[in-house]
């Protein structure tokens, strides 16, 4: 049984993650940390578990063995950093952090402390993506070319974030906006398929104006293999897919909206739908990897240098946005 203590419910998926916590025969929510404007005193009293307002208190717990981070993004390094050095393990809510500066103080602490680390981003879970990634590996879209990726929602259309929520259109607390909080999901994707990345261009701008924060951006990313790819990110979207796009020498594969189109010259027909059919089984929830490699050393999909390389690659985004050029990145 791993007891965990709740690091904050400032997120919008918080008490989602709680929720996971408690269905989880591992696992047990023993206790939450938060900041009186985020909410987490009254959570604690709906779970009937002990709130704590000072997190060195918590953290000094005997009875905590893990942390699940729901801070706010500016906050991370603190929460994260104080957790490690308590010997806690971390599972935490994306970004890893706001500055790779930052990302790289967490990862000193984590590997310093010897505790297991997990990052949420749990698109990486979905089927269409992981059997994109294994017809990738396999070669069957030949040399990549192109790819293309869309994330977008209402949320600034329809005004989301409002009470503990508040804070996404704090670009001091949140880092970003729609680019930075929602796009960390096509974002990660676009670098675990689409290999290292080069040089990063961004337009980002407001078009609601009712959050004084990014909520409509395109980026363009040249990776290291040649392939370009476009990503975009908006709070502005009333309907239509979500699309991921793979464009290669030998074919393509394209997802979203529920639908998969898979093309390729390698394979006929037939050997392409019992390819399909063959697809390889999602592995766990983000958590449930987490909790399964604390328990049973099982290896985990995401790593904490992958929260770093999301960082470096937004951190680009916005430096391009707000510089007018092309960032370069090292390779």
């Amino acid at each position: 049984m791993i007891r965990i203590a709740k690091l904050s419910f400032a997120h919008v998926h918080a008490r989602g993650y709680a929720n996971q916590i408690q269905e989880n025969s591992e696992t047990e929510l023993v206790a939450v940390w938060d900041e009186e404007e985020y909410g987490g005193k009254q959570i604690a009293e709906e779970y009937n578990i002990p709130f704590h307002s000072d997190l060195d208190e918590i953290l000094d717990r005997d009875d905590v063995d893990a942390v699940v981070v729901d801070a706010i993004t500016s906050d991370h390094p603190k929460v994260m950093i104080a957790a490690a050095e308590a010997g806690k393990h971390i599972f935490t809510e994306k970004a890893l952090a706001i500055t790779v500066d930052e990302c790289d103080q967490i990862i000193e602490a984590v590997e310093k402390a010897g505790v297991k680390f997990m990052i949420s981003l749990p698109t990486r879970c979905d089927p269409d993506l992981v059997l994109a990634k294994q017809v990738l590996d396999d070669g069957l879209l030949g040399d990549l070319t192109f790819g293309r990726g869309r994330i977008a929602h209402s949320a600034g259309l329809d005004k989301w974030f409002k009470g503990p929520s508040f804070w996404f259109g704090d670009a001091q607390r949140a880092g970003g906006g729609a680019l930075f909080d929602l796009g960390c999901h096509r974002v990660d994707i676009m670098r675990w398929l689409m290999g290292e990345p080069k040089s990063a261009i961004s337009k980002i701008n407001n078009f609601t104006g009712n959050y004084p924060i990014d909520d409509n951006s395109v980026s363009v990313v040249e990776f290291a293999n040649k392939a370009l790819g476009v990503i975009d990110v908006s709070w502005t979207h009333r309907s239509g897919p979500n699309m991921l796009e793979l464009y290669g020498t030998e074919g393509s594969i394209v997802t979203g909206h529920g639908d998969l189109h898979f093309e390729t010259r390698k394979l006929s027909d037939d050997e392409k739908a019992e390819y399909i059919a063959r697809r390889p089984e999602p592995p766990p929830s983000a958590m449930q990897q987490w909790v399964n490699n604390i328990l049973r050393n099982e290896p985990m999909q995401v790593t904490i240098q992958d929260g770093r390389n999301l960082t470096e690659l937004m951190q680009a985004f916005y430096m391009s946005a707000d510089q007018g050029r092309s960032i370069g990145l090292p390779l």
